[in-house]
């Protein structure tokens, strides 16, 4: 009876979908607020400013139109100064240090300090996207959810890449793109089954509450289009695809070369942001479209409708003001302003094509809408999610082959040229590779000089082999001993298998042999300052359990023997330390008194 009682107690896999139900649900929600402030500040601001200073009228009047963004960066200033450090910027790259380097644990006013920062700062015309922000208002409650359930590790990272896979789901109307974009950029493409199943479950879930307010509908609509001649498009597409790559790098470039020169203007920091929507403001007197997420231009030129010339200024003034606005402080993603660059790449690309060969090309617009996916792909390094998006915003086969092949072959050229995405830049910086994880990172904080075993035994080259038995028979634990010559410097390394062939003999021949004659001269050596991750890659590249620490490898005076254990033991020292720290930061977010 007992037995048969305890197959209905729900299993760790079913509460944990059960739990994501939950955040599929509030995800949702926080989508349909956040959609809807975002509206009603550009009704407000934007639209009503537009009215208020007359703008459409032209003339002077259109000098008046830096003042709408510049207003939502004034109002941006309170929060800024009370919450310093939480709002200004771009956010994803935080977010993700957060997720993957520290455990996970965000407070929740992030989700309300998002909102509204970003909603003042693309609802006033500043040009940056949503869905950045989205992915870490669904994240942030999924922390909030492991937290209230005192998970930690792997399991509070699911939960909050399942909150950013019901943010992305929900706000594109795309539950798969919203799985995918958990699992390539929250989770680094590091996912399991059982969370895949929670990514699953919490981006259908958001759908479905999203569909019900909104319709479904996306964010921006994206016609159908039909491949003319296959022979003759894929190798455009292929051509464009390259060309997506190399600008993508290009953003990314500019994106962290403004980003820099801001950091660096010396003026109040409150002030830098009022600066960068004057200037947002000054390009879009010329060019209107690159204020705010530019979804309704990009709708023309989706249906074809885009003049070249200004398609192609676009591109550059989109990236410029796009490095601008999140340079310079504003608060939103970079993942609308991506869509919108790839749309306008593709459209200048498609018209010039369709130009030259009308009869054997598809309109424009079905290079804007592959533009799209492949800009996008190659600026996040995510092509499955750029892939599935696409699919999911046209429902279309046909364009879905050439927009497979660009977005990979996008993704290719732009790893190629920079293997960093717009999200990993600054770690790359820091010396850290985000992909390999927390527990890479940590192997990568941590120096040889700090898990050395410092007291070693040596022999001299001249020493002969019964000199080296006598040392191999008091040694305690170390099988490798270091050979110096007579400046103490080290030549070789020698070990018990390097005796074994003249162990047999009699103490008069292993009298006349030397150490040096039998040692290994090509020694593999670490210094201090090599981190505990270069020594495991060694150790595991050789095969062996020891490795000498020389000062340096010009002075190959040995410090110390470091040993396969000294660096799991100093490993699990520093996830111990970590896990005891996190607990604490945990305890006191719970008990902020």
């Amino acid at each position: 009876m007992k037995r048969n009682l305890r197959k209905l107690i729900p299993g760790e896999n079913t509460r944990m979908l059960a739990i994501a139900t939950f955040i599929g649900l509030m995800a949702g929600l926080l989508n349909i607020l956040f959609r809807t402030v975002v509206h009603w500040v550009e009704i407000f601001f934007h639209q009503g400013g537009i009215e208020f200073f007359r703008i459409e009228d032209g003339g002077w009047h259109l000098l008046l139109l830096p003042l709408i963004p510049m207003s939502g960066m004034v109002l941006l200033i309170p929060l800024s100064l009370l919450f310093p450090g939480e709002v200004n910027g771009y956010g994803l790259p935080k977010f993700l240090r957060k997720v993957n380097l520290e455990g996970g644990y965000i407070r929740a006013r992030s989700i309300f300090l998002k909102i509204i920062s970003t909603a003042l700062t693309i609802g006033t015309g500043n040009s940056a996207g949503v869905e950045g922000p989205i992915a870490q208002i669904g994240g942030a409650m999924g922390s909030q959810v492991g937290q209230f359930f005192r998970v930690s590790g792997n399991r509070m990272k699911v939960y909050i890449a399942a909150g950013a896979a019901g943010g992305i789901a929900g706000m594109f109307n795309a539950p798969i793109a919203g799985i995918f974009f958990a699992a390539e950029i929250i989770l680094l493409g590091t996912y399991e089954i059982s969370s895949f199943g929670a990514l699953v479950t919490a981006s259908a879930i958001s759908t479905v509450v999203t569909r019900a307010y909104f319709g479904e509908l996306s964010v921006f609509v994206i016609p159908k289009y039909n491949v003319v001649n296959h022979f003759v498009e894929l190798p455009l597409y292929c051509l464009l695809a390259v060309i997506v790559g190399f600008i993508a790098v290009l953003h990314t470039k500019i994106f962290y070369l403004i980003r820099d020169k801001y950091r660096l203007l010396p003026i109040h920091p409150q002030l830098k942001p009022i600066t960068g929507a004057l200037l947002v403001g000054i390009i879009g007197i010329g060019f209107p479209q690159v204020m705010g997420d530019g979804y309704e231009f990009m709708e023309q030129v989706l249906y074809g409708d885009g003049l070249v010339r200004v398609m192609f200024a676009l591109i550059f003034l989109k990236i410029i003001a796009t490095a601008i606005t999140l340079g310079s402080g504003g608060a939103g993603g970079v993942f609308a302003p991506a869509l919108f660059i790839g749309s306008m790449i593709g459209g200048t690309f498609g018209t010039l094509v369709h130009r030259w060969l009308p009869t054997m090309t598809a309109n424009s617009g079905a290079y804007a809408a592959v533009g799209i996916g492949a800009f996008l792909a190659a600026s996040t390094h995510a092509p499955m999610t750029a892939i599935f998006l696409l699919f999911e915003m046209t429902g279309n086969y046909r364009i879905i082959v050439p927009a497979m092949l660009a977005s990979i072959i996008g993704t290719i050229v732009a790893t190629k040229l920079n293997e960093d995405s717009i999200d990993t830049v600054d770690f790359s910086r820091e010396g850290i590779n985000i992909h390999e994880g927390r527990e890479v990172a940590i192997m990568k904080s941590i120096r040889v000089g700090a898990a050395i075993t410092e007291d070693v035994d040596f022999i001299s080259e001249e020493a002969n082999i019964n000199q080296l038995l006598e040392i191999f028979s008091q040694a305690k634990s170390s099988f490798y001993f270091p050979v110096i010559d007579m400046t103490g410097q080290m030549t070789g390394i020698v070990s018990m298998s390097d005796v074994k062939n003249i162990i047999h003999r009699d103490s008069s021949e292993r009298s006349s042999e030397y150490v040096g004659n039998i040692c290994h001269r090509d020694v593999i050596t670490l210094t201090p300052d090599d981190t505990l991750y270069t020594a495991m890659q060694l150790f595991d590249l050789k095969g062996i359990e020891e490795i000498p620490v020389v000062e340096t490898l010009e002075n190959r005076w040995v410090v110390g023997m470091l040993k396969r254990r000294n660096v799991i033991a100093a490993y699990n020292r520093q996830v111990l330390k970590k896990g005891i720290s996190e607990k604490v930061g945990s305890i006191r977010v719970a008990n902020p008194d």
